[in-house]
This record gives C-alpha cells, structure tokens and sequence, in this order.
C-alpha cells in the first residue's frame, strides 16, 4: 500500500477533528485504522510530514542509471545477464554489489 499523500493526511485530520471516530476515519481515507492512529500521535507533535529515513547507499549514479537505462532501451531483448555483462564496462572501476 502506498503511503499517505500529504492530501490525504490532512483530510484524515480533518476528519478527525471534525469528531469521527478513528475507524470512519480510516475507511474514508481507505487506510488502516492503526495508520490514522499513528497519523493523530504526529498530529499531536504539530506535524504531519513524514520523517527522513535512512535508506540504502546507492550503488549508482544517475548518469550511470541513465547510461544502463539507454544501453536496455537499445537492446530490449538483452537479458538480465547480458545487460550485467555490458554494464561492466559502465562499472568497472565501482565494484557495484548489484552487478556482482
């Protein structure tokens, strides 16, 4: 499931507010109700934007994905195997654990 737009957060509070109950709430915004729960705690610490998180170094630079990216649109019947073997030559010097 995606997560809430910023739209959809401030609907749902606004709903709250409005004096639904947590399980209305949830249906209308089509979540769970222990997401509107999670969603009025934030409220409650005057902010509904979602915290940064920290995700996984990437591998690749973006001139690096495009270049992958223009090489596949080239050989669209290239398998995953032969596009990891062309890509060598893009990543040769970055030792990328998504090619080993």
């Amino acid at each position: 499931m995606p997560p809430l737009s910023e739209v959809d957060h401030h609907r749902a509070l606004g709903l709250l507010q409005a004096g639904l109950p947590i399980s209305e709430v949830s249906l209308h915004v089509n979540v769970n109700r222990t997401t509107i729960f999670r969603l009025r705690s934030l409220h409650e610490t005057d902010t509904v934007s979602d915290r940064p998180r920290s995700a996984r170094p990437r591998c690749t630079t973006k001139r690096q994905d495009r270049n992958l990216l223009i090489n596949h649109m080239n050989n669209r019947f290239l398998s995953a195997s032969g596009t990891r073997q062309v890509g060598w030559s893009i990543f040769d010097d970055v030792g990328c654990y998504l090619l080993q």
